[in-house]
């Protein structure tokens, strides 16, 4: 476990199998895809990053690295992906085996490139798109939200902003004399075209005849887009001076009526605008929606509040009228979004569904971020919106315009990526038949991305045969490449190579080779990605059925027992707690979608399939720490047993952070004794959750809901909803100051002789 995150912190990559299986075959039997969990821009503190350009293969283009083979009388290197032979360029001229470049380091295969020419002069792009079909108190909690984001914005960032609700207003803010805006029909899409014309953009300047219209290179003046679009040093005045006079919708709302809101039209009015002004640059679109869209394109729910906003049912049925609509409307906006390389962020901040399982795939093929909370007001909300503009140490690194590419060796391809990115259809013959998620492609789009964004590639072995021993000897090894070409938050534009070798193995002695090589928490995170990937695309699909029979598969082949006598199994340490998090991940909100909405589920999978394996871990499986007057804090198991009237138990499940005070603990609390000179041992119990808390919270993005919560009090659900039932309603024995969770799900131990009996067999 050690060594492989040994090999996270030098190149950011963690993969299923660090010992690959060597044939199509092997790959088969053990269930678990080969995949790459890579964080692509992961800083780094002994990051090297050159100043020259890269030397590419002429034949595959891969990047030289320390896994090339050189001759240094010819100068001549082999490139280990497609062998073909390159001469060194004459600027490598004096390259010999005591005088190596720093790309052939055996310790660099990860390495930053910049150009000096390139130090680019793209500015950071925000514009607001701002939902105001919401009561009074949220407007007064965003517009105060809002305020103080725009203080935070780097000084050269240029900032617009677009209002909503029945009708869409595009606010003039380069217009100082007065407040002067564009106001367009709610109900239908504007055309490109219309909408610049409207706004007069060829009033000086005629309207060229052909071509795309691109920004100030082509066609439209600094000064027409100056109207709209300000460094945010000179219209911080103007936009709070908009905020402070900006009202909720004035149109009447009937009583059996939702709000008008006309979401996809304010969004594509928005992407339009920039796609005519920056075309090309890290331009991000921040949404701030209090409802679901009921008017115009991309609208989820009719006005009549006797229709009810869909349900996962009523996708099941394909019983909700709107839904594919709404989809194919924003799949339109999403490649239009890709194509212009602009970002969607979404803050949804509402009771209701707002129609985030629609706005998926725009989020997730341009890279932005999602926020769910209940209101404007709290601080999953403002803490996460304010962290989205920090600067420095605890910043998030925002980098835009990535293009990610990959190599490998012949005998594998690449099925695809499951993450934050959109394809960009570059056929190649490493490309598998086989399709997961963003396929059928060797290169993807990052519109935005960060440091902390990561992606899942799913890999096919091709290789039929086991070649022979003097051939599997020599060539053992199989090569990945990873390059992402993006825009760094300085503004520079960078190439990050990393180079990857893992052995592989074919054959009857290969089992305990591959056992060795197992990382049971990037498999776990990994069959996260693909059971949820698997749900949304696959109708009549059964995840519970698919994950037990791959856990069952895994077990029979890795485990180590007599035929037919359950007694005698067991499973290698590498494996151990592989059943661990498979029953949890059966559990878990990307699987069981009974008693969540399609946006809470949507929001839950959008999360998982941008975090790191560590990330994804404690969502499938949550940690949890006790707090007693007995002992240090320390790791309790997950399960109902934790649970005890004298401690205190703190719970992350990534999403929430929950501190559960035991009833003798709550009882003490309520009668004030931490508050008594005295009882300083007991003020401090019960400050030290909240202080381990508090370091959780402020170091993840978005922002965890913290609950503080009582032994059988009501919101204790959300802890007992993460635990295992060993003791439940139908079970035997209770301990005195326990708890039992009334539930008909199996225990983790139920489950494990089950799967035991079943994988002997």
């Amino acid at each position: 476990m050690a060594e492989f995150m040994e090999l996270e912190a030098q190149d950011g990559v963690r993969m299923t199998w660090n010992v690959v299986p060597g044939t199509k075959e092997e790959a088969g039997n053990c269930v678990v895809p080969v995949s790459a969990i890579y964080t692509p821009i992961k800083p780094f503190p002994n990051m090297l990053v050159l100043t020259y350009a890269p030397l590419r293969c002429r034949n595959c283009s891969s990047v030289l690295n320390p896994f090339c083979v050189m001759d240094f009388a010819a100068k001549i290197w082999i490139c280990p992906f497609c062998f073909h032979r390159s001469h060194f360029p004459a600027h490598y001229a004096s390259v010999s085996e005591e005088n190596l470049p720093a790309e052939l380091f055996p310790q660099y295969t990860t390495i930053e490139y910049k150009s000096p020419r390139e130090a680019a002069c793209l500015q950071s792009v925000f514009m607001f798109v701002i939902d105001t079909s919401i009561i009074e108190e949220e407007m007064a909690f965003l517009k105060s939200a809002l305020s103080q984001a725009i203080g935070l914005f780097p000084d050269n960032s240029l900032v617009g902003l677009i209002t909503f609700g029945t009708l869409v207003h595009l606010h003039e803010i380069g217009f100082s004399t007065a407040p002067k805006t564009y106001v367009f029909k709610g109900s239908k899409d504007v055309p490109k075209g219309q909408l610049l014309e409207q706004m007069g953009f060829f009033l000086n300047k005629p309207k060229p005849l052909t071509g795309v219209i691109a920004g100030a290179r082509d066609g439209l003046s600094s000064d027409s887009i100056a109207r709209f679009l300000l460094p945010a040093s000179e219209c911080e005045f103007a936009i709070n001076s908009v905020l402070e006079e900006l009202q909720k919708d004035p149109w009447p709302i009937p009583a059996d009526q939702r709000a008008s809101r006309s979401t996809g039209t304010a969004l594509s009015v928005a992407a339009s605008l920039l796609g005519a002004c920056f075309p090309g640059s890290g331009a991000r679109i921040m949404a701030f929606l209090g409802g679901p869209s009921t008017e115009g394109p991309g609208a989820i729910v009719s006005k009549n509040l006797s229709e009810p906003i869909h349900s996962h049912k009523d996708l099941d049925k394909d019983s909700a009228p709107h839904y594919h609509k709404a989809i194919k409307f924003y799949e339109t906006l999403a490649k239009q979004l890709v194509h212009q390389g602009h970002v969607l962020d979404l803050f949804a901040c509402a009771v209701d569904q707002v129609g985030v399982a629609e706005l998926k795939v725009v989020v997730e093929r341009t890279g932005g971020f999602v926020v769910l909370a209940e209101s404007f007001g709290h601080s999953v909300f403002k803490d996460t919106l304010r962290r989205v503009f920090q600067s420095g140490d605890n910043g998030l690194g925002l980098s835009s315009n990535g293009i990610f590419e990959v190599n490998c060796s012949k005998d594998l391809k690449i099925q695809g990526v499951l993450g934050p990115c959109a394809s960009l259809e570059k056929r190649s013959p490493m490309c598998s038949d086989t399709i997961i998620g963003q396929g059928n492609t060797s290169a993807w789009k990052m519109c935005g991305l960060d440091q902390a964004t990561t992606l899942c590639l799913v890999f096919d072995i091709v290789r039929k045969d086991i070649p022979d021993a003097t051939v599997q000897s020599s060539s053992s090894q199989f090569y990945f490449q990873f390059l992402t070409f993006y825009q760094h938050s300085s503004g520079e534009m960078r190439l990050r190579v990393t180079t990857l070798s893992r052995r592989w193995v074919a054959g009857p002695g290969s089992i305990q080779d591959l056992i060795s090589g197992f990382d049971q928490d990037a498999a776990a995170a990994a069959m996260a990605r693909l059971v949820s990937f698997k749900m949304e695309i696959e109708a009549e699909f059964d995840p519970i059925r698919w994950l037990d029979k791959a856990l069952i598969h895994i077990c029979s082949r890795f485990g180590d027992y007599q035929k037919d006598t359950p007694s005698s199994f067991s499973l290698s340490p590498r494996f151990s707690i592989f059943p661990q998090f498979m029953f949890h991940l059966r559990r878990s909100q990307f699987v069981q979608v009974f008693n969540n909405s399609p946006d809470e589920t949507a929001y839950f999978r959008m999360i998982l399939n941008r975090e790191n394996v560590a990330n994804s871990v404690v969502m499938i499986q949550p940690s949890l720490i006790s707090y007693s007057f007995q002992s240090v804090p320390e790791p309790a198991l997950l399960d109902v047993t934790a649970i005890a009237a004298d401690r205190i138990l703190l719970l992350d499940s990534y999403f929430t952070v929950v501190i559960f005070h035991g009833s003798t603990i709550a009882q003490w609390r309520k009668a004030g004794y931490h508050d008594q000179p005295e009882h300083q041992a007991f003020a401090q119990l019960l400050q030290a959750p909240r202080d381990d808390a508090d370091a959780i919270i402020k170091e993840r993005f978005p922002v965890p809901r913290l609950v503080i919560c009582d032994q059988y009090g009501s919101q204790a659900r959300f802890l007992l909803a993460k635990l295992n039932p060993s003791a439940s309603c139908n079970s035997d024995g209770h301990r005195p100051g326990g708890d039992i969770i009334f539930t008909d799900d199996v225990s983790f131990e139920v489950f494990l002789d089950h799967l035991q009996r079943l994988a002997v067999q």
